[in-house]
């Protein structure tokens, strides 16, 4: 696809009328079109780097209601759907975290927690997640951020018959960007630190979607959990989330080398041997929150100081692929701020609208 070229970036009919998805059909979807069919084998091309560009941030900025990222931005935000397929199955551009690799697995939480829903303990669901950098740079050495967007399906079932409605998490590195080299010591939050001036020349494209987050929604540097705390919960039941996720790589995992390794092969490695199609181990996140923490700092360099992190369940991946429909189909959705985040009545966005 050209730079010219953003498919269907704005809500749909189809997204509105969103009824829930299968895992299987979700799953079959983004292991379709992968970008190596065997990862790692001796003719497998180069992974696609699709790029972020302060044109396609503003396109369509003076034309009216077609300003490309404003669209999809609402649509991110008011879209619950699991899949965009759009004209001609072709799907959309990602304008932010164009390069990812989705995994899925298992959602388990064993620890005792205040909590409802999927964060309670015993809660087991299956996950489809994307694991992505905000950058257009994919390779080790460099300035990235890297983030881990899923959805929960309340089920664990793999071929279970009915639609699921799902529940999205987002949680990502410092949003202006981090130097880990490896995954294993990426710390990935719902509260990211903010450091704009670690984007160099694409400081502005920051500053563009900071904005349009702003204006659309709130609190562009946060993503509340609620929707996790309500999945399964009964109707009559208050919602109780955590303020704060982390997501950290389990220390007995390996640390794959290699110099500017890109972090979709570091991924695979993880779970595959280069050439050989069958999972031989798995990719396991701790997960761990907390209700302590604070913000200090403008957003354009915003610091989060947290107290009392405690690890209470898992995140189990044993399959993964980089696919077409992975990058462009697959869609998380980002909860709407709520003044009160267990209290649906304070969202600050209803209907397709934001509201004071």
């Amino acid at each position: 696809m050209g730079d010219n070229w953003f498919g269907t970036e704005g809500t749909t009919p189809d997204d509105r009328r969103y009824p829930g998805s299968r895992f299987a059909d979700v799953r079959a979807a983004i292991f379709a079109q992968p970008y190596q069919r065997i990862w790692g084998a001796p003719d497998a091309p180069a992974w696609p780097r699709y790029k972020i560009t302060l044109k396609s941030l503003l396109s369509g900025l003076l034309a009216c209601g077609r300003y490309q990222f404003a669209n999809a931005t609402r649509r991110a935000v008011d879209s619950t759907a699991d899949l965009r397929w759009g004209a001609g199955q072709e799907g959309y551009r990602r304008l932010l975290h164009p390069n990812g690799i989705a995994l899925t697995g298992m959602w388990e939480i064993d620890a005792d927690t205040p909590y409802t829903g999927y964060f309670a303990k015993g809660s087991r669901a299956l996950i489809v997640t994307r694991y992505s950098t905000c950058c257009t740079e994919t390779r080790r050495g460099y300035t990235r951020s890297l983030s881990m967007v899923g959805k929960l399906f309340p089920t664990t079932d793999p071929e279970h018959a009915e639609p699921l409605r799902t529940a999205n998490f987002i949680a990502q590195q410092d949003i202006g960007g981090d130097n880990t080299d490896f995954i294993n010591d990426a710390e990935i939050r719902n509260a990211g630190d903010v450091t704009a001036l670690r984007r160099g020349s694409g400081v502005w494209g920051f500053l563009v979607t900071g904005i349009v987050f702003q204006a659309i929604d709130k609190m562009p540097a946060v993503r509340q959990l609620y929707p996790i705390a309500e999945l399964g919960k009964p109707a009559d039941q208050h919602t109780s989330a955590p303020q704060f996720m982390r997501l950290l790589v389990a220390a007995d995992q390996p640390r794959i080398p290699g110099d500017r390794l890109d972090f979709r092969d570091e991924v695979m490695a993880q779970i595959y041997d280069r050439g050989d199609p069958a999972p031989k181990r798995k990719l396991v996140f701790n997960i761990e929150v907390t209700d302590d923490g604070e913000s200090h700092g403008p957003q354009v360099r915003l610091r989060w100081t947290f107290r009392n992190w405690r690890r209470i369940g898992t995140i189990t991946l044993d399959r993964a692929v980089a696919s077409y429909n992975a990058d462009h189909v697959l869609h998380f959705n980002h909860p709407t701020w709520r003044r009160d985040h267990d209290d649906p009545r304070s969202a600050t966005r209803v209907n397709g609208r934001k509201v004071t």
